[in-house]
């Protein structure tokens, strides 16, 4: 069976960076699962996946722009210091969810500290990086009425949460 809209499929996959350093993979939990054509992976490995059957392999390199996208020099900015209140110690690297004023919640991720105020960015970790897979497609399938209509993939006894 190959994978289309509407299949659900397994991967295992190992992702790294330019440099060659592993930033993730399914070795240690099992494969990856997801409803093909519902945007539950990231565009560019989801398409180099379309038409592909169980068994098959692929070594690719995913664009930033098919990945997390390029980073947007909007989406970093200068707050006060104050808004961390509460905040032992704000050092470059650590990881806040921030709430905007008309938006959900979104991770932020402090790059620079002055006296008054922290530098944000609100840009995905991996956003401007072209990305690295090795993927094995471990099984492909129709997908159940109800996962089609959840629009993820349930687990083998229907579990799941939302």
């Amino acid at each position: 069976m190959q994978i289309e809209k509407n299949k659900v499929v397994s991967i295992d996959y190992t992702l790294t960076d330019p440099q060659g350093q592993v930033i993730d993979s399914s070795k240690d939990r099992g494969p990856l699962s997801y409803l093909a054509g519902v945007g539950g992976i990231i565009p560019g490995l989801e398409n180099a996946l379309q038409g592909k059957s169980e068994g098959d392999k692929l070594d690719l390199t995913i664009p930033a722009a098919e990945a997390y996208g390029e980073k947007d020099p909007a989406l970093v900015q200068s707050v006060p210091k104050h808004r961390f209140q509460g905040v032992q110690s704000i050092q470059p690297g650590l990881q806040f969810q921030a709430q905007g004023p008309s938006g959900p919640a979104r991770m932020v991720t402090v790059v620079g500290v002055q006296e008054d105020t922290v530098t944000i960015d609100a840009n995905h970790p991996l956003a401007g990086m072209p990305l690295h897979f090795e993927v094995n497609v471990v099984s492909v399938r129709d997908a159940s009425s109800e996962e089609l209509a959840h629009g993820h993939v349930h687990g083998p006894n229907g579990e799941h949460s939302h």
